[in-house]
């Protein structure tokens, strides 16, 4: 195929699994902040310190010490309790271990690029697979000694690996590492303070099905009661029986909150977490369920009524509509955002956009959206790129995995299904087979929006190109229908003409029918191959 890459099969995303939604606890009294923040700072040593036990047994951690770790935590707090400390630090410890991996990766390709590089001769031009030399003597040392320094890192990685040792700061590195650039983050040293307990501290519960209202730990009733469990050292601040503290706040999740009444009404597990805004000063609930696994509709059921084609890009979504023949229809359509800003700023500005995409795509009619599956992982590193510092900040920005696991939730509602798609030359053959022919002078066609085309045929199966093979021969209609734009069936203006007369013999001419016979040839060229051709006599005498 002269260098072009086997394309991977498209393939329909897997639904959500899982749900969350978040309410204010408004009106909450001085008496009711307090017992949240003791409890808070109480169950979040608790946290810290079965964290790093589990850290410390590292590939040695069996059932065996995991129950030492919850009898200990028991005798503590309460059994539930326990068990959602244990199964956080569970958790965080093998997010850990996959980031790890993920950082080992990451090094063993910085150091196959630099190899690369460094083996071949001053100024000697790339390719599009694989960088070319160096442009100088001191590029070339400077990234020998870099080759050295990622060695020696990418060696010290493989050790904790092997070793399970991992390292991790409950409340995050980025905020601990804040606390020495305070004047850069526009923070005093009370507020930082005050952010790092907030979070560090440990106020969530996993459902229990079975259990009144889905939730022992923190309960909340239909009505939108709030009771918490108190720990066994903290059983002195209850205001009701059993240990338990009541907020005087009520929640009322506004989005989906008829599901989460009918499951808390019925006994099954809802997950619960109360966390403090400290910029703002408000406090928050987010109730979390999972969902049985709904198995994704066949490919061909998602092509049946044509697709979206979206070509993804740093400030906006190109999408185009085409039917189930790939065929576009209408005009292209963008829809913009701006990924400047703080993350919940991006991360709005990405749910607005998807947000009017589906609206769009449901007002089309269509049963699915193709989309690029997207992964940057080896284009960030700078040993690739490291002379386009503007380029590895454009794709380092883009959230290709947020953005895939909102578009697979957001569709999901909407009754959408999401088609990925191999993004291999989507750009560059939509702009030479679709950007100039559909170009019109109330059409302007950007390269983007010639992308979603090509994205949304590869998605349908179809090839990018409008013709899948050259013309005939002859440029007749006998070597039958040449495009890939239509139906097989549906031949249309492509197709053979129609007789120019359907009359029976001695019968009238069928009405709708042409009355004009057809008139006879005057050329040899449209004469029937069978008239033989006989000189006048006339014309030769005299």
């Amino acid at each position: 195929m002269g260098g072009v890459r086997e394309l991977a099969a498209s393939f329909v995303a897997p639904g959500l699994c899982g749900v969350a939604v978040r309410d204010r606890l408004k009106h909450l009294t001085p008496e009711d902040e307090g017992v949240l923040r003791a409890v808070g700072a109480y169950q979040g040593a608790l946290a810290s310190g079965d964290l790093k036990v589990r850290c410390t047994e590292g590939l040695e951690h069996g059932a065996d010490t995991w129950a030492v770790r919850k009898r200990e935590l028991t005798a503590l707090s309460s059994s539930r309790i326990a068990g959602a400390i244990t199964k956080a630090t569970h958790d965080q410890w093998a997010l850990a271990r996959r980031c790890q991996a993920a950082h080992i990766q990451n090094l063993a390709t910085g150091i196959k690029t630099l190899r690369h590089r460094l083996s071949l001769p001053l100024g000697e031009r790339g390719t599009k697979r694989a960088a070319g030399g160096y442009r100088s003597k001191g590029e070339w040392f400077r990234k020998s000694r870099r080759l050295a320094t990622l060695e020696a890192r990418h060696t010290a990685a493989v050790a904790d690996w092997q070793a399970g040792r991992v390292r991790v700061v409950r409340g995050g590195k980025r905020l601990f590492n804040t606390r020495h650039h305070l004047t850069e983050a526009r923070l005093t040293e009370e507020q930082w303070r005050q952010r790092w307990e907030a979070e560090r501290w440990f106020l969530a519960a996993d459902g229990e099905s079975g259990k009144r209202f889905g939730n022992e730990t923190i309960r909340v009733t239909p009505d939108g009661e709030v009771s918490i469990k108190l720990p066994a050292p903290l059983a002195h601040l209850a205001n009701t029986r059993h240990g338990r503290y009541t907020l005087t706040a009520r929640i009322a999740f506004a989005h989906r909150g008829a599901e989460w009444a009918d499951r808390i009404e019925a006994n099954r597990a809802v997950a619960y977490r109360i966390h403090l805004d400290t910029e703002r000063g408000r406090w928050y609930l987010t109730a979390s369920w999972q969902r049985p696994v709904v198995k994704t509709i066949p490919l061909e059921t998602a092509r049946a009524r044509g697709m979206v084609g979206v070509d993804t890009n740093a400030d906006h979504f190109a999408a185009y509509r085409l039917d189930r023949h790939g065929n576009p229809i209408g005009d292209p359509h963008r829809f913009g955002y701006d990924l400047s800003g703080t993350a919940g700023h991006r991360d709005a500005q990405i749910r607005h956009a998807l947000t009017r995409l589906i609206n769009w795509a449901v007002r089309a009619g269509v049963a699915a959206i193709g989309i690029e599956d997207l992964d940057f992982t080896t284009e960030k590193t700078r040993e690739k790129h490291g002379g386009r510092k503007r380029f590895r900040q454009l794709i380092s920005g883009m959230p290709t995995a947020r953005l895939k696991a909102r578009l697979v939730s957001m569709a999901a509602e909407q009754g959408l299904a999401i088609v990925a798609v191999d993004p291999a030359y989507t750009s560059l053959w939509g702009a030479q087979h679709w950007q100039k022919p559909l170009t019109a002078p109330r059409r302007k066609m950007s390269r983007h929006d010639a992308a979603g085309i090509a994205i949304g045929r590869r998605a349908l199966g179809h090839p990018v190109r409008r013709r899948t093979a050259p013309p005939p021969h002859d440029r007749s209609d006998r070597a039958g229908h040449r495009t890939a734009q239509a139906e097989s069936g549906n031949r249309g203006r492509e197709g053979t003409r129609p007789p120019t007369t359907d009359r029976p013999p001695g019968g009238p001419l069928p009405s709708g029918k042409r009355k004009r016979e057809p008139s006879a040839s005057n050329t040899v060229r449209d004469a029937p191959s069978t008239h033989r051709w006989v000189q006048d006599s006339l014309v030769c005498t005299g």
